[in-house]
């Protein structure tokens, strides 16, 4: 019996999804990312806000209505248990986020026609499952590593804590393990995920640890680069800071949430009340050449227009290299959503575009700083009338931008090129290779 898996959501959730095909797999299972060749499906849905949720919920009703055996993973069981089943009966089981251990039982419990089958924690608590061969399901030039899992902050409007419990570092020798294993597979650049990054290790070797896993993971013969997302700005040690900068392998390249600038809204938020300029000014001292990408939350219960245009200021001023903005989503469970000033959706859209027109504008003045100059790049693939798809080390995969080269010899996806940059818009690159 062939069964196929569906992944919603984050590099994170990917991760889970394939883990759980390496799990299929070592026990005999067939796999397949085809959903209309399989039996079964499995749904990794993803629960961060309401869109995403809705995304989920209708791959879920689709595959129902196909006549598909329907196992739903993730998020959304874990957030609605009891509400998802009585809305979708026809879901055949459901597997928690710290569950994923469960995959086969509750596959094989399907596949031989017995009643739902259900695996969700009350209260999750989730141990990455080591020694698992994972199947990978994009196999390229980058892959991504899950250094930990869980979180110890509750921002106000984030639901994380609720769906993936307290916060779990893996050890140093299983992340470097799964590292070599990549490497050998092919992959040049890791990209190091969890939560929260910067508060590796803690509950493990009583500090933070991610200086030392970047040292250890920089030893390692053929990997080319080693990219850091999800950086929590309190974090940000002189430690870590220094590491970045003086290990070569490491990407000068630093995902950096602010989600704010004003102090009252950060307070509100639950997150860090701190200097974000000087932080950010001692980042780009430190580590010369260095991007710096962000994510602010637009129209947060309570943001005055003062407080949006002290936001749209600190943007002006800090020019940061990469920045996404998102409007705040009402999310229930959260501190945020019984606030009572709530922004209108109008407002909210407003101040989203104001900010992102911005960003444009600095985005393609910062790309046109690179033309005539040779950068590295890794190479992605082709494109069909035989351009080079690149990723500069500014440029995380599938969220920042592209390199388009042209080239007169032939390469191959995970090498790392230099190309000579002739022309820039706001989020990607042109060039020759060299």
């Amino acid at each position: 019996m062939k069964i196929a898996l569906l992944n919603h959501g984050c590099a994170k959730n990917l991760v889970d999804s394939e883990l759980m095909l390496g799990l299929l797999a070592q026990k005999g299972h067939q796999v397949t990312l085809d959903e209309k060749e399989a039996e079964i499906v499995v749904v990794n849905t993803c629960s961060f806000i309401h869109d995403a949720e809705k995304e989920s919920v209708q791959s879920i009703l689709q595959l129902v209505n196909d006549g598909k055996k329907v196992i739903v993973t993730g998020c959304l069981p874990q957030k609605y248990k009891g509400e998802l089943k009585k809305a979708i009966p026809e879901i055949s089981g459901m597997i928690g986020t710290s569950d994923i251990k469960e995959i086969v039982n509750v596959v094989e419990h399907v596949a031989k026609n017995k009643k739902y089958a259900e695996h969700v924690s009350e209260k999750p608590d989730y141990i990455y499952p080591e020694n698992i061969d994972r199947q990978q399901i994009t196999v390229g030039a980058s892959s991504y590593i899950k250094i930990a899992d869980g979180c110890n902050y509750h921002c106000g409007y984030c639901i994380i804590p609720n769906l993936r419990g307290e916060y779990h570092s893996r050890t140093i020798e299983n992340i470097v393990e799964e590292a070599k294993e990549l490497v050998s597979k092919g992959v040049t650049e890791i990209v190091l995920i969890a939560q929260d990054t910067t508060s590796y290790g803690i509950d493990l070797y009583g500090k933070q640890a991610l200086p030392q896993l970047l040292e250890e993971l920089n030893k390692i013969e053929g990997l080319g680069w080693i990219r850091i997302m999800y950086a929590y700005p309190s974090q940000m040690t002189d430690e870590l800071i220094d590491a970045i900068a003086k290990l070569d392998k490491v990407a000068k390249y630093i995902d950096l949430p602010l989600q704010h600038c004003n102090a009252e809204i950060l307070k509100a938020m639950r997150r860090p009340v701190m200097d974000y300029e000087a932080l950010i000014n001692k980042i780009r001292e430190r580590i010369p050449n260095v991007a710096i990408r962000t994510a602010f939350i637009v129209g947060y219960p309570g943001e005055t227009d003062e407080q949006f245009n002290e936001l749209y200021e600190f943007v002006k001023r800090v020019r940061f290299e990469k920045m996404g903005v998102f409007e705040y989503s009402r999310e229930k469970n959260t501190v945020s959503y019984s606030m009572l000033e709530q922004v209108p959706a109008k407002i909210k859209k407003q101040r989203h575009k104001k900010l992102m027109t911005l960003q444009q504008k600095i985005s393609k003045e910062i790309n046109e700083a690179y033309v005539g100059k040779t950068i590295p790049c890794i190479v992605e693939g082709y494109t069909d009338d035989g351009v080079v798809l690149m990723r500069s080390e500014h440029d995380a995969p599938e969220i920042d931008g592209m390199v388009y080269a042209s080239s007169e010899k032939p390469v191959v996806p995970g090498d790392i090129e230099n190309v000579l940059i002739e022309r820039a818009d706001e989020y990607d690159l042109f060039g020759v290779l060299q």
